[in-house]
């Protein structure tokens, strides 16, 4: 299990992300029917700039690991406690959008409002949430 403070979107919290991520066909799938490209940054919203970053190309991650700059599509900001809890308790549609109007869940980067609306991408946003919870367990793959 990874040490959530100081592994939090850390290159190695990264691979095992990329992990999850390529490893549920569904989910892959999906985001490939829609040929889904996109560069991805997490962090704290008390930071300057994301700590860590995926590049997906036709739904697969095809790169991953610490953010050092670089082009984003999308840059999605929460506090440690936030995120620990959406590990915990994958968030679905409702809690996302309750987390969004309340600040909670901020984007540096991207447009939330549209990408809600079009079920291709919400529905797999909100899965990405509990992808992200099976990091850091070896037993949780789909």
């Amino acid at each position: 299990m990874y040490d959530f403070k100081s592994d939090l979107f850390s290159e190695q919290w990264m691979a095992q992300f990329e992990y999850q991520w390529n490893n549920d066909d569904e989910f892959v799938s999906a985001l490939s029917q829609i040929k889904f490209n996109s560069s991805i940054a997490y962090g704290l919203k008390d930071e300057a700039k994301a700590r860590g970053y995926i590049e997906v190309r036709k739904g697969k991650v095809i790169s991953s690991g610490e953010y050092s700059g670089g082009k984003l599509n999308w840059d999605l900001r929460a506090t440690e406690d936030v995120w620990q809890d959406w590990f915990e308790h994958p968030p679905g549609l409702m809690a996302l959008g309750m987390a969004y109007t309340s600040q909670k869940l901020k984007f540096i980067k991207g447009d939330y409002a549209s990408m809600i609306k079009d079920p291709s991408i919400a529905i797999p946003f909100v899965k990405s949430f509990v992808l992200m919870s099976r990091v850091g367990c070896e037993d949780c793959v789909s």
